[in-house]
């Protein structure tokens, strides 16, 4: 698909992506006879994805996974919703930070940092490319270049590493696909991220890739869109929201806090979840991360929010 064809659909009325999604729900489901289930998070996009499979097939699964790191708000909200299953990773955060990492700056980011703190002969040349942009056959590429404002981590006293969701999301979703036979429908979308967009524009609403079949119905939506269907059909949606915080993902998580507005997610979250930010803040080690990186977590003033 061409970047065109992405922001023709995205510009369309709300009514012609609904139209549009449902088929492809449709499509989907008639593809796999039925044995399909909607990963469901408990935040809006997924609340709207939901609506409007049920809408079409009311018997269709979600599947929630609980990370341990999920707002209360979003716990206690899913638990609302019938026909969910909820599924848990085989590691808490804890250990996962222990043996593999922590979450920052962005996947790509501390997938570099990943190698370059764990030098080996096998990926010497990634870590060259890494360092120098310069490929196998002497090309130049700023694409897997480092920054240098993230060289720093490469001898930072904890490891980084973007491991993270892929075990304690992605995995306990794979094993339940493996042991129930169903295919994913996920309320991702193109505007969400760069990866993303560049993800949707190479595979359109499906991907049939090993190890990612998925459907991705709302996939040309634009976060408006969501707001509007929310309130056009009266769906109700977890309150997180209703407390000024937009990013209801993993509490712990780093990724991309370094860009956000003042207040960022972990001066909200002093404010809101107090107990849950000292917990995450001493106690799981991620305030002496954020030291290291220049971001504050928690400093601010309550007229911040203002």
């Amino acid at each position: 698909m061409e970047s065109w064809e992405l922001a023709q659909k995205q510009s369309l009325p709300l009514k012609a992506k609904i139209i549009l999604s449902k088929q492809r729900i449709k499509e989907w489901y008639e593809h796999w006879n039925g044995d399909v289930y909607v990963a469901f998070s408990g935040g809006r996009d997924s609340t709207v994805l939901l609506h409007l499979v049920r809408d079409v097939y009311p018997d269709v699964p979600a599947v929630f996974c609980d990370t341990g790191l999920e707002y209360p708000e979003i716990k206690q909200f899913v638990k609302t919703i019938p026909n969910v299953t909820t599924i848990k990773p085989e590691m808490n955060f804890k250990k996962v930070i222990d043996e593999y990492g922590y979450p920052v700056a962005s996947k790509k980011i501390a997938r570099m940092i990943r190698d370059l703190q764990n030098p080996t002969s096998n990926n010497k040349q990634v870590r060259k490319l890494y360092l120098t942009g310069i490929k196998k056959d002497g090309s130049y590429s700023d694409d897997f270049l480092l920054p240098k404002k993230w060289r720093k981590l490469i001898n930072a006293p904890f490891k980084v590493s973007e491991q993270c969701c892929d075990i304690m999301k992605k995995s306990p979703f794979k094993k339940y696909e493996k042991d129930t036979g169903n295919k994913c429908i996920i309320g991702v979308m193109a505007c969400d991220s760069e990866q993303r967009k560049t993800s949707y524009l190479k595979t359109g609403c499906y991907t049939f890739e090993n190890g990612k079949v998925q459907c991705k119905p709302i996939g040309f939506w634009l976060h408006n869109d969501i707001l509007s269907c929310i309130e056009q059909n009266n769906i109700s949606y977890c309150p997180i929201y209703d407390m000024g915080i937009e990013n209801t993902g993993c509490m712990f998580c780093m990724f991309g806090v370094h860009l956000e507005n003042k207040p960022n997610r972990f001066q909200q979250m002093r404010y809101t979840h107090p107990k849950i930010w000292k917990y995450c803040i001493d106690d799981m080690g991620v305030g002496k991360v954020m030291d290291y990186i220049g971001v504050d977590y928690g400093r601010c003033n309550l007229d911040d929010f203002i």
